[in-house]
């Protein structure tokens, strides 16, 4: 068995591996991708914000970077073996980097441009400060200014390349233009520099700025450099090979939507799917699973049919439709207003006490408690009502194969109690497929439902994931596929587990 689960394990890296990168080739390649929006940004704003934020996701996600190269750098930072120095972890929990490198101009040797040696920072310390909080937040600063002069040298790399344009249209060469109506840096090269060209001296113009700004922001960025070594922020992990090789927690990245670190989104909204979750599931094992051995004991019974024909019934009914004739009806004060519309607190819940009883004002609520499963009342009833029929059918459907067994026949020969019979006999060697049907099953705790936090405005695991599709937020979505697939082998893996446990005649060995 050890084997087994030693070579499962193994297998799971490079499925994980394979799952990950279809679903970052869909976002990295997809027309609603955050590099698109990126490039799309300078219809939607003026020049100087489209190049701020071209620069932030340059340097945050490396955009700029052949998609297998980011993905490369995607692992390396959920990897808990890592490469290169040691991350500096922030305050609020975010992840800061050495800054990456800023790519030189397009077509210098092309157009026979003179380009300058990349300035080195000034020997010495950087940062002046004593105090920790001094020294953060003049790294801050340093920050910002290379960021900034990062996008003055994007915008100025914008304007060369449209003068490039430009030159092509005045050359009557639209083979030099790609598709979107941009010039091909490839097509070029090779191609001599035709001076005469009325468009040249707005080329020549617009490269001396290029220039300019790129020797400005590389000087930034050999600044920042400098301040990032003298490590303002504490360290990540723990150094194995100090400077090359070290050991940290996998980093899941900051959510670009949200600005806030990806770990600390989940860790709000998990506890909410988990607990929406673990009520609901018990539920549905606890009265499918003995109404379906009820009904295989009394099969074509009245039980049987009418609990049947009640669980299809249930089954048929939309989750989309229960939920809002839920919250018209009974949440409603138009009509019953017996339960809370949306979330999980009453307003006032955080001035109430855990349990009920007379709060400070003089008046009895339920108390804090109480509050959060009165808000769950109707969320958990849309979760259940639809599990009942296809957990107690499977129930029914296993225990009836085993009942016209042999090793069942003996034991009613033996007189052992019907009881007996079902409990110990016939259920026990029915297991397997409810041990299917759970590992299945339990993965969908750590994603949340989507419909029903939905409409119910429940902050879990769902609502996060429907709105990270929604905002292209790259890193989010990553991290929620990581996770759940993560737990998907495993609870495959757990399924394995069981069946060995449950049914003695499997075995792994």
């Amino acid at each position: 068995m050890l084997n087994y689960i030693a070579r499962r394990l193994l297998l799971m890296l490079p499925t994980v591996i394979g799952i990950t990168f279809v679903v970052f080739l869909l976002l990295a390649l997809s027309p609603g991708g955050i590099g698109a929006a990126a490039a799309a940004a300078g219809g939607q704003q003026d020049a100087s914000k489209a190049a701020i934020l071209e620069a932030y996701l340059q340097d945050r996600y490396g955009l700029n970077d052949p998609v297998l190269v980011q993905y490369v750098r995607w692992l390396h930072r959920i990897s808990p073996v890592k490469f290169g120095t040691r991350d500096q972890v922030t305050a609020a929990g975010e992840r800061l980097q050495s800054p990456k490198e800023i790519p030189a101009p397009p077509l210098v040797e092309w157009g026979g441009f003179d380009m300058p040696a990349a300035p080195a920072a000034d020997a010495g310390p950087v940062l002046k400060a004593t105090i920790e909080e001094e020294r953060q937040r003049e790294y801050r600063r340093i920050a910002n200014d290379a960021l900034a002069a990062r996008s003055r040298y994007l915008g100025a790399k914008r304007e060369f390349e449209s003068s490039l344009v430009e030159y092509a249209r005045a050359a009557d060469r639209d083979d030099w233009l790609d598709s979107k109506g941009k010039v091909v840096a490839s097509r070029l090269e090779g191609v001599p520099v035709d001076r005469a060209n009325a468009a040249w001296p707005g080329v020549e113009s617009a490269f001396a700025a290029v220039r300019a700004s790129w020797v400005e922001a590389m000087a930034r960025r050999a600044v920042l450099a400098q301040a990032f070594a003298e490590r303002p922020f504490p360290e990540a992990g723990f150094p194995v090979v100090p400077g090359a090789l070290w050991v940290g927690a996998p980093d899941l990245g900051t959510a670009f939507s949200k600005s806030r670190p990806v770990i600390d989104l989940i860790a709000d909204a998990l506890p909410v799917t988990l607990l929406l979750n673990l009520i609901a599931f018990p539920i549905i094992y606890l009265v499918a699973i003995p109404s379906g051995i009820l009904a295989s004991a009394r099969a074509g019974s009245l039980f049987d049919k009418l609990s049947g024909a009640t669980y299809v019934a249930l089954w048929s009914i939309p989750t989309v439709w229960a939920g809002v004739l839920a919250v018209g009806y009974l949440a409603s004060d138009e009509y019953l207003g017996l339960f809370p519309v949306s979330g999980l607190h009453d307003r006032a819940a955080d001035t109430w006490t855990f349990l009920p009883g007379v709060q400070s004002g003089g008046t009895w609520q339920i108390g804090w408690l109480g509050d959060v499963l009165w808000h769950l009342v109707l969320p958990v009833a849309c979760l259940v009502y639809g599990g009942f029929a296809v957990l107690s059918k499977q129930t029914r459907a296993a225990m009836l194969d085993n009942f016209n067994a042999d090793y069942v026949r003996t034991a009613k020969a033996k007189g052992v109690a019907r009881g007996d019979v079902v409990i110990h006999h016939v259920f026990r060697n029915s297991l397997l497929p409810l041990i299917t049907m759970f590992v299945t099953v339990f993965p969908a705790t750590l994603a949340g439902s989507v419909v029903i936090e939905r409409i119910f405005s429940v902050p879990g695991m769902g609502s996060l994931i429907l709105d990270a599709i929604n905002q292209r937020d790259r890193e989010l979505i990553l991290a929620n596929t990581f996770m759940i697939a993560c737990v998907n082998l495993t609870a495959l893996l757990l399924a394995d587990i069981l069946y060995a446990v449950a049914d003695p005649r499997v075995s792994y060995e």
